[in-house]
């Protein structure tokens, strides 16, 4: 299979399907949801062999690379679209049928997915043998997929393969879209600026139009989606106390208040959640009904703790929407590569790097003494000197400096170029 490439580092990949799972749907109000039971998942009968290290490491750590809303990236996508209007001219490019392929794989689906990179650009090389998955054609996979928001890992799986098949005047249509979303959003960024591109999960930090760091996310569900907004940072909560949304409350406490009362348990024990009538007086959770409309009246907290859903960190900024970005006491969904799970809010992987960022100018920070907070669960909320600009995004389609010309699903089905857009 020849060795890895520069973008998969030292990767160990076998030929095999990859169960690229979905996150466990277990999140309310951009939150882990502690009421929530098991979500939906995915599997596979074909054997995993593959580097799940590998993957984890890709999706939770991403390469920095080039910021999305630089104004060097308006010129580039207006020459993608030219490129891609040429192809579209040309026939576009033929649809790869449903069938796993990787190195070693031969038959009429290899050499169709070998003119299809060829007409994206991301075969390079010349080889003999079309119609044979050769080295140089596991190369130009990997390409593919790290410009498509995918792990490399040089297989065409089931994620691959609906984003390879999204047509060419689609990808053209979403480039025309999203150059007037770029071309605007680049103007108005700004230069010390946090952006989140919520169809790729991803938070930039950008400082003089480079990626000071990049940070993995989760992202509102498809029936949830996070707002798109441009704000200001202007506080950080260490430890916070979790006050319950009415989304958790109505369609997640409540019900499983009921259910454990039915069973002779107490929801609100069980999950250390204090409940507060109009006046602000603390209830014995003993005493309510969870099958009246009595909850329904009351506020419920969580005390800051190991198990409280916001863990360690939430960042404030102003909206209307009832959001906020935030630390987790669970962070097992940054490593999956389909990471729209929560309410709105947006969870961070690596948060105590954002939060470094956020406070240098306010002196007397460092990583050590955030990782101090963190570990003494001391409340503290800090207001910054300097409120830093903020940017929720929906950037589907986009070009960089360098050429690259980058896709990412279409999360919340906005491009209007259809289902197999958002199908991967």
């Amino acid at each position: 299979m020849g060795q890895p490439t520069a973008i998969t580092g030292t990767a160990l990949l076998f030929v095999a399907i990859i169960a690229a799972a979905p996150a466990e749907a277990n999140e309310s109000n951009g939150v882990w949801n502690p009421f929530a039971g098991p979500g939906t998942s995915y599997s596979t009968s074909t054997p995993v062999a593959v580097d799940r290290e590998f993957i984890k490491e890709w999706e939770a750590n991403p390469p920095k690379g080039f910021p999305t809303l630089s104004n060097a990236n308006v010129e580039a996508t207006k020459a993608a679209i030219k490129r891609y209007q040429s192809i579209v001219a040309g026939g576009g490019w033929k649809l790869l049928p449903e069938t796993v392929l990787a190195p070693g794989s031969s038959g009429p689906a290899v050499a169709i997915l070998r003119e299809r990179l060829e007409l994206s650009g991301d075969l390079k090389e010349n080889s003999p043998g079309a119609d044979h998955f050769d080295y140089a054609l596991e190369k130009a996979v990997k390409r593919f997929q790290a410009s498509n928001g995918l792990t490399p890992t040089g297989i065409v799986d089931k994620r691959t393969i609906p984003a390879l098949n999204v047509t060419a005047a689609a990808r053209l249509k979403q480039l025309q879209q999203n150059l007037s979303r770029l071309s605007g959003l680049a103007r108005s960024a700004g230069r010390r600026y946090v952006m989140v591109n919520v169809p790729s999960a991803q938070i930039e930090v950008v400082e003089g139009d480079r990626v000071v760091s990049r940070h993995s996310g989760v992202v509102g569900k498809i029936d949830r989606q996070t707002p798109l907004l441009s704000s200001t940072i202007y506080e950080l909560n260490f430890n916070p106390v979790w006050r319950l949304p009415p989304t958790v409350i109505t369609k997640d406490l409540i019900p499983r208040g009921r259910e454990m009362q039915r069973a002779g348990k107490d929801v609100l024990t069980k999950f250390h959640i204090d409940a507060f009538d109009g006046n602000g007086k603390k209830l014995d959770s003993t005493k309510i009904n969870w099958s009246s409309g009595q909850p329904m009246a009351l506020t419920y907290s969580q005390q800051p703790g190991k198990d409280n859903p916001l863990g360690f960190l939430k960042i404030n900024f102003h909206n209307a929407h009832s959001v906020y970005m935030h630390d987790t006491p669970s962070d097992n969904l940054f490593g999956r590569n389909f990471r729209a799970a929560s309410s709105g809010c947006i969870r961070v992987q690596g948060i105590e790097d954002l939060a470094l960022w956020l406070l240098a100018d306010q002196g007397g920070w460092s990583k050590e003494r955030i990782e101090k907070m963190k570990e003494t669960r001391e409340r503290l909320d800090v207001k910054l000197k300097k409120p830093v600009t903020l940017h929720f995004v929906y950037i589907t389609a986009w070009a960089t400096e360098d050429g690259v010309v980058q896709f990412r699903r279409d999360l919340y089905n906005k491009d209007g170029v259809g289902p197999t857009a958002s199908a991967y």
